[in-house]
């Protein structure tokens, strides 16, 4: 039997077991969305803007521990342009989604039609592959090689372009059921002889170190990696994208690393003699000055992409696979040998660690007359027993998010990190909602952030998603005024919020609850009811401290040991730095 172009795209998303797809219609797309009127296994959730599209199936797919790519569709022109931003935060990432754009027709790509733009071009540099469709019989192939290229080896998001004509076209429909590419083969196993190597470093370690990373939670190696760390007793550190992957509340949990980490954790990384690091990918924001970066240790590296091994650092045993194969095969080996840890040296490092952990570089004045947004993030993880899924914008509120939300799931934490995305917590959050639709799901979220992408709480309204949004209100682009104060002589330009909604008025325009907190008493009366109200979406506007500040940090050009401590605070070996 023959079917159009489009009826063969939509069929190929049901074969591939696909349930939901976000998107907004547009001139070029519209046989495929026809084709998606004429069938009710494929769920199209309608966004408000391409970008929240590209953000809620992102989210979707971070959420999922199946390791499906979220799925998009959008038009041509403008509907792909707004889309680049979702789709750069994807490939920062490293987050599986496939990206369906309308294209205008074959025979005017090109001529600078109505709507038109380089789709392959623009989008090449953020994407893992780009498809341009010029055959409508290469429909259901290429579909299938998508979503395998998105999915397998480090994931990303793969771009499909699909012209007017080619989805009117007809032929015969067949999925493949199997698909082998013999330009592209990723390596999943680790090769037994630096697996081998890599455990006997680790087992002569005095001041080790565990460095984990987003590809340990994209790998679903959380049980893996805790396994591991409890049989050696070596500290554990997540970095941003990692967090959850190792429980938080386990003892030997040292908490985030890297610009705003905690103070034991960067520590540990500068002073460590042995790091294995596993699905990181040593980024700016975690080793600091690269020339200052852990400069007496001997580096284990284990990551899925061959590129990412030896980019930033140099390390002295390399191993390519997937982060749950190495670390079963890295436990086995760690079985077979009769050498175990250096007790006595492993106490002395446990006894640094924990004299660094007693400055609680976390910690907070709660009391005062403003309410602390730390508080507030506590507060939402008492009441919701640590369980919730917890979006973020980007900003301070991110940064508090991950410091006191504790995190014992992997793929709880839902937050752009590669890229920084504003906009991206409300957008996610309702992705992550239609997922999992009985699970709490909160976005924490600035004032400033929040506004990016708001029309998606229209959305929200019409799937019925009872989201909870806690905006931590200070009135400014709180890192921006932060990075200000400390580095442009408070000259606050143009990071002051001024003349804000009504966020109340707002979201009860949006038939959705809103609330407000400006006193500091009133905020776990409204946090309860809140989160009491099941069934609704709640936009809980708190009035935070506008001077609050992030810290730790790590200023730019500064080591693990140059970090800069809440005010007042030392340790015995380090003066209170003031920045330069």
């Amino acid at each position: 039997m023959e079917m159009t172009g489009a009826d063969i795209l939509i069929r190929s998303l049901s074969d591939e077991g696909v349930k939901h797809i976000f998107g907004y219609p547009g001139g070029a797309a519209l046989h495929i969305y026809d084709a998606i009127y004429k069938q009710d296994k494929v769920q199209h959730i309608l966004t408000r803007h391409e970008q929240g599209a590209t953000h809620a199936a992102d989210a979707y797919a971070r959420a999922d521990d199946s390791g499906k790519a979220g799925v998009v569709l959008v038009t041509s022109g403008p509907g792909v342009t707004n889309a680049v931003t979702g789709i750069a935060t994807a490939y920062m990432d490293s987050i599986p989604m496939v990206v369906i754009c309308g294209q205008v027709p074959t025979h005017l790509i090109g001529d600078d039609a109505f709507q038109e733009v380089d789709t392959v071009g623009i989008t090449r540099p953020c994407v893992k592959h780009n498809f341009l469709i010029k055959d409508v019989r290469d429909v259901a192939s290429t579909i299938k090689k998508a979503f395998f290229i998105a999915e397998s080896g480090r994931p990303g998001p793969v771009v499909v372009d699909v012209p007017k004509d080619i989805t009117a076209q007809t032929c015969e429909y067949l999925y493949p059921q199997h698909l082998t590419m013999r330009s592209y083969s990723p390596v999943t196993k680790g090769h037994p002889k630096q697996i081998k190597k890599a455990v006997e470093l680790l087992l002569g370690a005095k001041r080790p170190i565990i460095y984990t990373g987003g590809g340990v939670v994209l790998g679903n190696a959380g049980d893996k990696l805790t396994e591991f760390v409890r049989r050696l007793g070596y500290p554990c550190t997540n970095t941003l994208m990692g967090l959850g992957a190792f429980p938080a509340s386990d003892p030997l949990f040292v908490g985030m690393l890297g610009m705003h980490g905690t103070y034991e954790a960067n520590m540990c990384m500068y002073e460590c003699d042995v790091m294995l690091a596993v699905g990181a990918r040593f980024d700016d924001r975690v080793t600091g000055e690269l020339a200052k970066f852990s400069p007496n240790a001997r580096i284990i590296h284990v990551d899925i992409d061959p590129s990412s091994i030896g980019k930033n650092v140099s390390v002295e045993v390399p191993i390519v696979g997937s982060a749950e194969s190495v670390l079963e095969d890295m436990m086995a080996a760690l079985n077979e040998t009769s050498t175990q840890p250096d007790a006595d040296a492993l106490g002395q490092w446990w006894e640094q660690i924990n004299r660094w952990r007693g400055l609680d570089s976390f910690g907070f004045d709660a009391d005062g007359e403003f309410i602390k947004p730390q508080r507030v993030v506590k507060m939402l993880c008492d009441q919701t027993g640590g369980d919730a899924y917890i979006t973020s914008d980007v900003g301070q509120h991110q940064m508090w998010a991950a410091q006191h939300y504790r995190f014992d799931k992997p793929r709880r934490w839902i937050n752009s990190g590669g890229l920084g995305t504003m906009g991206f917590g409300l957008p996610a959050a309702m992705g992550v909602q239609l997922l999992h639709p009985k699970a709490e799901v909160a976005c924490i979220t600035g004032e400033a952030s929040i506004q990016m992408c708001i029309q998606e709480l229209a959305a929200i309204q019409q799937y019925e998603l009872p989201i909870k949004i806690v905006c931590l209100n200070n009135r400014f682009m709180g890192m921006v005024r932060q990075w200000q104060e400390f580095f442009y002589d408070r000259r606050y330009s143009n990071s002051y919020m001024d003349s804000l909604p009504d966020f109340v008025k707002l979201a009860e325009s949006f038939g959705h609850v809103g609330m407000r907190v400006e006193n500091s008493g009133d905020l776990e009366g409204a946090m309860k009811e809140m989160l009491g109200m099941k069934n609704r979406a709640v936009f809980l506007d708190v009035v935070t401290d506008q001077a609050e500040n992030v810290y730790p940090m790590i200023p730019g050009g500064a080591g693990h040991n140059e970090m800069v401590l809440k005010p007042g605070a030392q340790t015995d070996d380090m003066q209170e730095r003031e920045l330069a």
